[in-house]
């Protein structure tokens, strides 16, 4: 599939941000199973370009001067495949870690032993079953979580969105010993009123890197465009950052996917439109 991704987060402030320190991981990931085809981030200022410990592409952008907004565009198009086993470089015990988002209380760990034999016999197929239960267990549920909430809260309370699935899943799966880690990107879907920026999980089982979308209680295909990997939502987050001054924050993010059948004929269409507003 060719994937056309806009992705638009504004940061307004009450008072001016005398400082600050935007860290971004906005461009997708160099996979086996997807290619960039065109890539352009829009961004109030010079950034530094690094790679960090888990392969992800960040964009430090530093503001020293006053700010009341702080707006950043990502967009472009990304060429995804039907997605095969990953295979990396990274021990696989670097995602055996728990992390605060992450760690299994004893309601998360009793809910674990229920799949422990099933996961050690069936691998792959266990932790489908696994995904399943749990999002029966906690329905997708806006605007009663946060980014912060840690994975015993999420699973305590019953509900979340993509993020506490993530963040409970990973948790079992790292109480059993399996290698787990939380994966940030984009999700192309025909319902307009759908969240386009999405996260899931990976799992280290049956030899390799096997996807898992508990919020949609499905296996990523070509319709998921990776951004950034890492031990949970801090390590891969789109966008991450610190500030001296500012006020009161207001953050708003959109992003959009849509299809594209022919990138070329997608160009000439987009250079047209652009030499019509140039006359």
């Amino acid at each position: 599939m060719h994937l056309e991704i806009h992705h638009e987060t504004v940061y307004r402030y009450d008072t001016p941000v005398s400082h600050s320190v935007q860290l971004l991981r906005l461009s997708p990931r160099r996979d086996p199973d997807q290619t960039t085809l065109h890539w352009q981030l829009e961004i109030p200022g010079p950034t530094d370009l690094t790679i960090d410990a888990y392969g992800n592409e960040q964009h430090v952008l530093t503001l020293d001067q006053p700010v009341n907004e702080i707006r950043i565009v990502a967009q472009g198009v990304v060429e995804t495949r039907p997605p095969v086993p990953q295979r990396d470089v990274i021990p696989p015990l670097v995602f055996r870690q728990p992390t605060s988002l992450t760690t299994a209380d004893d309601a998360i760990k009793t809910f674990a032993h229920n799949y422990q034999r099933l996961i050690e016999k069936h691998g792959r197929q266990g932790l489908m079953d696994l995904m399943a239960d749990l999002l029966d267990r906690m329905p997708y549920t806006p605007g009663q979580t946060d980014a912060s909430t840690p994975a015993q809260e999420s699973f305590a309370r019953r509900l979340g969105v993509c993020q506490d699935h993530a963040h409970v899943f990973i948790a079992v799966c790292r109480y059993l010993g399996v290698p787990a880690r939380y994966v940030s990107g984009y999700l192309y879907t025909e319902n307009d009123h759908h969240v386009a920026s999405h996260a899931w999980v990976e799992a280290l089982t049956d030899g390799a890197w096997h996807a898992f979308d508990v919020s949609n209680a499905c296996i990523p295909d070509e319709r998921y465009v990776r951004l950034a990997i890492g031990l949970d939502y801090l390590d891969a987050c789109p966008v991450r950052g610190l500030r001296r001054g500012g006020g009161a924050e207001t953050m708003v993010s959109h992003a959009r996917v849509r299809s594209i059948l022919h990138f070329q004929q997608h160009q000439q269409q987009q250079q047209q439109q652009q030499q019509q507003q140039q006359q």
